[in-house]
């Protein structure tokens, strides 16, 4: 691992919802521990981003990199449709990601997307989402059940710089019920589920990449966030 002086700072957006822990119930900002622990391995230092701010240009100047990670759905109205019955929102969220990724661009900064974070990526850049996938691959394979993550593999496109990370495929665990239909503006789609769904998108030239998966569950493989390390040492 890299020196404190010379680890890159990782931004980590956040979840705020109702939480209990030792006597206390009451709204806190959290994350899973996953992302921390692979930041960490992967040589960079953690930081995580309440969706409380609108201060998105000067938030982004402190950190080195940005992980948008999983959680609700992205509002469907952001992409002109109307809500699904199974789908569940926190539009709070969404407006903080939203501008943290523009500034981010903006900046130049890498930005890892995972599962939501890959949807907010595209909805940004215009692009719209199937709200409830086993309407549309009559499977549950993706989201098995409550808390069960899905087991696949993904087959990712030779000359990408996700295939550049892990090779011309790689083992997965999902856990989406909604997943990309027409992709945003200048992102490319270059991982596939056996099923076509997409399951990775990048935009070339820059580190903007997003997997509809979970890389963080498996904390022996930090490929991923030490792609985002490297490039954030550019920055």
């Amino acid at each position: 691992m890299a020196s404190s002086a010379s680890s890159p700072v990782i931004g980590l957006t956040s979840y705020l919802e109702p939480a209990k822990f030792g006597v206390w119930e009451t709204d806190a900002v959290l994350l899973h521990r996953f992302y921390v622990d692979c930041v960490v391995a992967a040589g960079g230092i953690p930081v995580l981003l309440p969706p409380v701010s609108d201060a998105y240009d000067r938030l982004v100047s402190t950190v080195d990199g940005l992980v948008l990670t999983g959680g609700a759905d992205v509002e469907p109205a952001r992409y002109g449709a109307e809500p699904h019955p199974a789908t569940y929102t926190r539009p709070e969220r969404d407006a903080f990601e939203f501008g943290l990724f523009e500034a981010a661009r903006r900046r130049g900064k890498p930005v890892l997307g995972v599962c939501r974070g890959l949807q907010v990526m595209s909805v940004a850049l215009g692009g719209t989402l199937v709200q409830h996938l086993p309407e549309s691959v009559s499977s549950t394979e993706h989201q098995p059940a409550p808390a069960t993550f899905g087991r696949g593999t993904v087959t990712l496109a030779e000359g990408s710089r996700a295939a550049a990370i892990l090779g011309p495929e790689t083992k997965t665990l999902c856990y989406h019920h909604q997943a990309i239909d027409r992709l945003g503006a200048g992102l490319e789609p270059v991982g596939w589920a056996a099923d076509g769904t997409v399951e990775a998108a990048e935009i070339p030239g820059e580190f903007t990449l997003g997997v509809q998966w979970h890389p963080e569950q498996d904390t022996d493989d930090v490929r991923l966030f030490q792609a985002l390390v490297e490039a954030s040492k550019e920055k």
